[in-house]
C-alpha cells in the first residue's frame, strides 16, 4: 500500500493522509485521468444529503437494529413494524437531493472517465444527479416487490395506498436510518395498517436486499465483470465492513487493479488500497475535480 503524505485534515486517522495533502490527491487524480474508473459507493457519499450512514458519526447514533429478511418473512408483527417505520422514513429519503459528491461522480462520467458505478446505497441519489447505468447492489427503496407473484411496483404507489389505509394515523420520525427505517414508539406501530399486493394478495417487500438476504447472483457477477475491466476501483464513502462490497475490493486487488479509497475513517479495505483519503466526500471530490482541471 502506498501511503503518501502526512498533513491534511485535522482528525484524519493515523496512516491515512488528509484530503488536501497534495501528493496523494495528485496521484489519485492521475489514476482517474487514465479513465476506465469503476466507482464503488457507500452510505458516506449520501450523508451530505441528510441521510445518515451506518458506521460513521451519524451511524453511531442509530438506535435500532436493521430488519432482517428472516424476521420480515416470518412475522406479521415484524412486517407491521417495518412498514410503519419505513412509511415515515421513506418520506425523508424521497425528499433528499444529490450533493456535490454525487454531482462530481456524474461530471466524471460526463468527461468519459467512469466505466461504471456500483452503489451499496438504496437512496437513488446517483441516478437523481444524472449518473447513468448505476448498478444498485442492494436494490432501491423507490420500488416494491411482491414475494408472491414477483411484480414490481413503485414506492410512490404504495405510499398512496398506505396513506389511505392509515387515514388519521399521525406520527413523526425522531431518527431516520440509511435504509429509510425511522424510530417510532410501539403504540404507533401497533395501530398501523399494512397492505398487500393488489394482484395476488401476497406480501409486499421493498425491492432492497435485507440483512440475511443474498444479493442476486447475476447482479454480483455483473459487478465482478465490471471490476475486472476497470482501470482502477474508486471506493467512495464505504467502510467496507460487510463482504457485499468488500469482495470487489479484494477482487480488484487480486488482479493488480489499483484501488483508491475516499472515506471518513479507516476501512476494511485499507490494506488493499494504493491511495487513501480521509475526508468528507463532497470536499474530496471537489478537490479531485480541481486537480483534474477543466473538462476537455
Amino acid at each position: 500500500m502506498v501511503n503518501e503524505g502526512s498533513g491534511g485534515m485535522a482528525g484524519a486517522s493515523p496512516g491515512r493522509p488528509g484530503v488536501l495533502a497534495d501528493p496523494p490527491l495528485r496521484a489519485m487524480a492521475d489514476l482517474v485521468a487514465d479513465g476506465e474508473v469503476v466507482v464503488l459507493s457507500g452510505a458516506g457519499i449520501s450523508t451530505e444529503s441528510g441521510i445518515p450512514d451506518y458506521r460513521g458519526e451519524s451511524g453511531r447514533r442509530r438506535r435500532a437494529e436493521p430488519m432482517t429478511y428472516q424476521a420480515f418473512v416470518g412475522s406479521a408483527a415484524a412486517r407491521r413494524r417495518y412498514w410503519a417505520r419505513s412509511h415515515l422514513g421513506w418520506r425523508h429519503i424521497a425528499r433528499a437531493v444529490p450533493n456535490t459528491g454525487h454531482r462530481a461522480v456524474t461530471e466524471l462520467q460526463e468527461r468519459g472517465l467512469i466505466a461504471g458505478v456500483i452503489t451499496q446505497n438504496v437512496d437513488g441519489l446517483h441516478q437523481a444527479s444524472g449518473t447513468r447505468g448505476v448498478i444498485e447492489l442492494h436494490g432501491g427503496l423507490d420500488r416494491v416487490r411482491c414475494l408472491g407473484c414477483g411484480e414490481r411496483t413503485s414506492r410512490a404507489l404504495l405510499d398512496q395506498r398506505l396513506r389511505v389505509a392509515n387515514h388519521g394515523w399521525r406520527a413523526e420520525a425522531a431518527t431516520v436510518n440509511p435504509d429509510g427505517d425511522a424510530v417510532l414508539a410501539d403504540d404507533l406501530i401497533d395501530s398501523f395498517a399494512v397492505v398487500d399486493c393488489l394482484g395476488c394478495g401476497g406480501l409486499l417487500k421493498p425491492d432492497v436486499v435485507f440483512f440475511g438476504e443474498n444479493v442476486p447472483r447475476e447482479r454480483v457477477q455483473e459487478c465482478y465483470a465490471l471490476t475486472e475491466r476497470a482501470g482502477m476501483l474508486l471506493v467512495l464513502g464505504s467502510s467496507l465492513t460487510v463482504m457485499s462490497g468488500y469482495r470487489f475490493v479484494r477482487h480488484a486487488a487480486g488482479r493488480a487493479i489499483p484501488v483508491a479509497i475516499i472515506n471518513q475513517g479507516p476501512t476494511r479495505g485499507d490494506a488493499h488500497a494504493f491511495q487513501l483519503l480521509d475526508a468528507p466526500l463532497g470536499p474530496a471530490l471537489t478537490a479531485l475535480l480541481s486537480e483534474l482541471g477543466p473538462a476537455r
